[in-house]
């Protein structure tokens, strides 16, 4: 009887053990929100790749994500949801990349994406051409549920001041009935510029040199000296000479790989799109050039998401070099930003490649050690292979000839603000910024005296007039607190104000910082915040300063206190 019972309760206990692992299993399916069918079966059409092929690429993250906002105007939740799934990633790594990109507008369960977007760019120069009054009555006339109308950091078209952007299409000297045309028109896509395409470039003497490096023709070792001897630094802000970059690299245990960094988010900049929309091959000569010298297996280039027209144009031009290539070529992907200016930082735009957010990485080991895909990388802004051609054909002396006041090379300043012909001006390293807006610019604007200007965009403090006659170039300019950087020219005239100047740059340095550090992420803002008092507390201004730059983990924070000291330093009585 006993041993029944037991029996019995052993069968009893035996089912409740299976009821047990059943209900876990069905649990466990059910745990977090599961992807619908027709999600999936959206998803998996739209990027035209099987489930398998998603796993295998995780790095594509960012451009799948591109390619859905792109089609509905929006992450809908459902699509991340089936997204995660495709790709065998969690559905967290997923929103949380897809939540740290500006230019992915998540929508939430239940609601509808806005039919349009416009985007209006609060940027310093922008700002001083009206922008915020344009905002507002765009606000006024357009702003429904179908047209979302919002501020945007700089979109790197400061010459136009002010800009628009209407879903992908740039309005510059944008007014209220451009851009409401441009709506009621459903003008919503970049324009394709004219420029200098593959045969153009070819009958031009275009792919020479990197053909002679195939053929044997140019020795490896002559270009690289070329390139040492030129004297050309880094053209994207720090500076470091590239034919020193080259060699370093190439003494690196291969694979290795090129990561291209045309992200140009630095506000006032905007020499690389100018230079890309009218000649791209020189570039990608260039680009070419170097990975042959240096020994690359795949190169990656990073583009701004603001530069639409540029991409279809390196799309086209990318897929024509391919059909009829030079000689043989790298593997190429052409990889497209989501609106993040901490992605101008080269690890973080590496981390930005490989489908991550942009977060920059601490520093041992260097890219060049250890960078894309924990390869040797070598790393180069636009402007910098833009100039590879001319140096090597025409010899490293033709671009030391160039410079003033002892300085030596040539320059693309991007100059906007109170001058009367804004643009990119190619002038000699060294030349002064009075030197600059009358010979180069045609004066100041009427009405306008020079007060203030930034060398080096927003990061690059701001000097007054009475220091007009300082060289711009690198190494120049610290003794005064600021840097040239990427060489973007911001010019005041005496009705403007340093102090909102740089209340500006704050602003943006809060909205863009990545949020990975404590003194950047809470120091911009406190900053910011700060500033708006009408007489400024400076000593703990001055002590956010200094904490930003000593414990920030890359520029973004470290440069942060730039414009702010500037201020204090030049320009006292506007903050007393």
């Amino acid at each position: 009887m006993s041993i029944q019972k037991s029996n019995s309760q052993s069968v009893v206990a035996f089912a409740s053990v299976e009821d047990m692992a059943l209900k876990i299993r069905q649990k466990s399916q059910l745990k977090g929100r599961q992807a619908d069918q027709t999600s999936l079966q959206e998803v998996r059409a739209l990027l035209l790749l099987d489930s398998e092929a998603l796993r295998q690429r995780r790095d594509l993250l960012i451009e799948h994500l591109h390619t859905i906002n792109d089609t509905y105007r929006g992450l809908h939740e459902r699509h991340l949801v089936a997204l995660a799934k495709l790709m065998n990633t969690a559905m967290a790594e997923v929103y949380e990349v897809a939540t740290f990109y500006h230019h992915f507008e998540i929508i939430p369960e239940g609601e509808q994406a806005p039919q349009f977007s416009v985007r209006v760019c609060d940027g310093l120069s922008c700002d001083m051409a009206g922008a915020a009054t344009l905002l507002t009555k765009l606000q006024s006339a357009l702003g429904t549920s179908k047209v979302k109308v919002v501020s945007a950091p700089c979109v790197g078209r400061c010459e136009q001041a002010p800009v628009a952007v209407v879903h992908q299409h740039e309005i510059g000297y944008a007014s209220v009935e451009k851009v409401m045309a441009s709506v009621q028109a459903e003008a919503i896509h970049a324009v394709v510029p004219d420029y200098i395409d593959l045969n153009a470039y070819k009958a031009d003497g275009g792919y020479a040199l990197l053909q002679g490096l195939a053929s044997g023709t140019h020795q490896t070792e002559a270009v690289l000296k070329a390139m040492e001897d030129s004297g050309l630094r880094g053209l994207g802000g720090a500076g470091f000479p590239a034919g020193r970059k080259w060699r370093i690299v190439s003494e690196q245990a291969a694979p290795r790989l090129m990561a291209v960094n045309i992200d140009e988010g630095e506000p006032g900049t905007f020499k690389d799109r100018t230079y890309l929309e009218r000649d791209p091959h020189r570039f990608l000569e260039g680009m070419l050039v170097a990975a042959h010298v240096v020994g690359i297996d795949a190169i990656y280039i990073y583009l701004r998401d603001e530069y639409h027209g540029c991409r279809q144009v390196l799309e086209a031009e990318l897929q024509k070099l391919k059909l009829n290539p030079p000689s043989r070529l790298p593997k190429i992907e052409l990889r497209r930003g989501a609106g993040a200016y901490i992605c101008g930082e080269e690890s973080a735009m590496i981390e930005s490649i490989e489908g991550k957010r942009g977060e920059p990485r601490k520093r041992p080991p260097y890219i060049a050690e250890v960078g894309l895909f924990g390869r040797p990388t070598l790393e180069h802004n636009f402007e910098t292979l833009y100039w590879v051609r001319d140096i090597v054909q025409k010899g490293p002396e033709w671009f030391s000839s160039f410079g003033r006041h002892d300085r030596k090379g040539l320059r693309s300043f991007s100059v906007s603000g109170r001058v009367k012909k804004p643009g990119v001006k190619l002038a000699p390293a060294g030349i002064t910024v009075a030197e600059l807006i009358e010979e180069y610019c045609g004066g100041m604007q009427d009405g306008h005296e020079l007060y203030a200007y930034l060398p080096g965009g927003a990061s690059g403090g701001i000097l007054p007039a009475s220091l007009k006659d300082i060289p711009l170039d690198f190494d120049t300019l610290q003794p005064y607190g600021c840097f040239i950087g990427s060489a973007a020219v911001i010019v005041l005239g005496h009705q403007d104000s340093a102090r909102h100047a740089a209340f500006n740059m704050m602003n943006f340095f809060a909205h863009e910082s990545c949020g990975q550090c404590t003194p950047c992420r809470v120091g911009t803002e406190k900053a910011a915040k700060l500033m708006q008092a009408p007489v400024w507390d400076s000593a703990t201004l001055e002590d956010l300063n200094q904490v930003m730059l000593d414990a920030s983990i890359c520029g973004l924070g470290q440069a942060a206190p730039n414009p702010v000291r500037s201020v204090q330093k030049y320009f006292p009585h506007e903050v007393i």
